[in-house]
């Protein structure tokens, strides 16, 4: 029997989350959407910034990761 349960939607890469939200700043600053779909634009915006927070964050980590294993190799 085949799994039934929901797959999650593909994270989006930074760049295209970056470049989702830009395109959501650009709409929301027309002011043409109604009271209704700016409210979901502002939402879709918040889960964008937070995506985009992950992946500077994650890519932090590895970055600091990358420099503490250097500079232990790097000492006598």
């Amino acid at each position: 029997m085949a799994d039934q349960t929901p797959t999650q939607p593909e994270r989006p890469t930074y760049e295209q989350a970056r470049e989702e939200l830009a395109d959501v700043v650009r709409r929301l600053e027309t002011g043409a959407a109604t009271l209704e779909e700016s409210l979901g634009l502002w939402e879709r915006g918040e889960a964008l910034v937070t995506i985009c927070q992950e992946w500077l964050d994650g890519a932090r980590a590895r970055l600091d990761a990358a420099r503490a294993a250097s500079d232990e190799t790097a000492q006598p």
